[in-house]
């Protein structure tokens, strides 16, 4: 029996009480990639992406593991949530415009000590200090660096848009700002190279665009390590007591804890490990997170439908975007048809052998945004379910 063998034989007798569609973590494969994580990234903390979690009982069981400490989260009502929820060291990685929020952050001293807010511009300083409504506690911020690679003279870039803030004196400048506004104080830069740590550089099947990708990640590390180094150094000029410096992503750990300035390396979607993340020559980790589907019709030879499947994630539409039949091996989608609302066709000689009632075992795209489709996680030791946790959405909670 193969080693995927056996993890379906293991999954289907640990799940045989429960009725798909469902959801599982294999828990020895959750720590497993936590332990690798930790041990790339070199000492160095890493603080745990909660969008790519999107579970509380995952996120405190990755922080209770040397190595970890702190939230990235994606909305500051999640933010305001797991402070309240005991979480102390919660980073917003993005810009808000939630007035009520920023209400509630500075009237409570508790929910400003734990939760630090991002800008990259003073006008978000603007619309906090509108959203006071009497609050006078003082804003934890901040700020957010551009890491897209551009060349020849910007025509061409690489990295997401994100933050205007490129140069030294761009994020000095704003650092000043904060120091002279009251009400706030500046403790954090971030500097997420997406292209670097969310592009896979190994991809089958596409050696060409690979080898460009590589080309690519090399040039945007060089420039990247110069350039954070230098803003770093223009914000403690300013701000010596900055508190922490975060960079990195579950592609670039290694890369990133090696410089100097970076304190602390953000990371989420290596915990679960999607299909997406299969493509590095840097790691490879061990799918933890499923989904099963139940086989309901069996329309012939070498088909089988599954109930539900279609789970596309966020990015750009395409292939690639689409969850991958993962157990029994060889399944592949209709291409007339591919994942359904309601219903997915299957096909392969494997699909022969499955019958009405059997468990059609997935792997999402992306990593926390399983989470969004399910109310619950069934927590896999060995061939048996130990715990049964609430998403996010089974809290109740559909931050975006």
């Amino acid at each position: 029996m193969t080693a995927l063998a056996a993890d379906r034989t293991r999954y289907d007798r640990a799940t045989a009480h429960l009725d798909a569609p469902l959801a599982i973590v294999d828990l020895d494969a959750f720590d497993a990639n936590a332990d690798d994580l930790v041990r790339r990234a070199g000492g160095k903390p890493i603080r745990v992406a909660s969008k790519s979690v999107r579970c509380r009982a995952l996120l405190e069981r990755a922080l209770a593991k040397d190595g970890f400490q702190g939230i990235m989260a994606f909305t500051l009502a999640e933010s305001l949530w797991l402070a309240r929820s005991g979480f102390d060291d919660v980073l917003l990685a993005y810009p808000s415009a939630d007035r009520s929020g920023f209400a509630e952050l500075t009237a409570d001293p508790k929910l400003a000590a734990a939760v630090t807010v991002m800008i990259d511009n003073p006008a978000q300083l603007d619309l906090i200090d509108e959203s006071r409504a009497g609050g006078a506690e003082v804003v934890r911020v901040c700020l957010e660096l551009d890491t897209s690679l551009r060349l020849l003279g910007g025509r061409l870039r690489f990295g997401a848009l994100r933050s205007p803030l490129r140069s030294p004196d761009q994020v000095a400048g704003l650092a000043r700002a904060v120091l002279r506004r009251p009400g706030f104080a500046l403790v954090g830069i971030m500097a997420y190279e997406g292209h670097i740590a969310g592009v896979g550089d190994d991809v089958k099947g596409r050696a060409a665009r690979s080898r460009a990708v590589r080309l690519m990640q090399t040039a945007a590390r060089r420039e990247l390590t110069e350039r954070r180094a230098a803003v770093v150094r223009a914000v403690r000029a300013v701000a010596p007591g900055l508190e922490f410096v975060n960079g990195g992503g579950t592609g670039s750990v290694q890369h990133t804890a090696a410089e100097d300035v970076v304190t602390e390396i953000g990371a989420g979607s290596g915990l679960y490990v999607p299909h997406l993340f299969d493509n590095y020559t840097s790691f490879t980790g061990r799918p933890a997170a499923l989904f099963a589907l139940p086989v309901v019709r069996r329309p012939g030879v070498g088909v089988v439908t599954v109930l539900g499947g279609g789970y596309p994630a966020s990015g750009v539409a395409g292939r690639d975007r689409l969850p991958v039949p993962y157990l029994p091996q060889g399944l592949r989608y209709d291409s007339q048809e591919g994942p359904g609302e309601v219903q997915t066709p299957l096909l392969g000689s494997p699909a022969d052998d499955l019958l009405i009632g059997d468990k059609v075992w997935f792997r999402h795209a992306k990593a926390g945004e399983l989470c969004e489709r399910f109310d619950a996680l069934h927590l896999v030791e060995g061939d048996a379910v130990t715990a049964t946790v609430p998403t996010y959405r089974g809290e109740g909670h559909t931050f975006l």
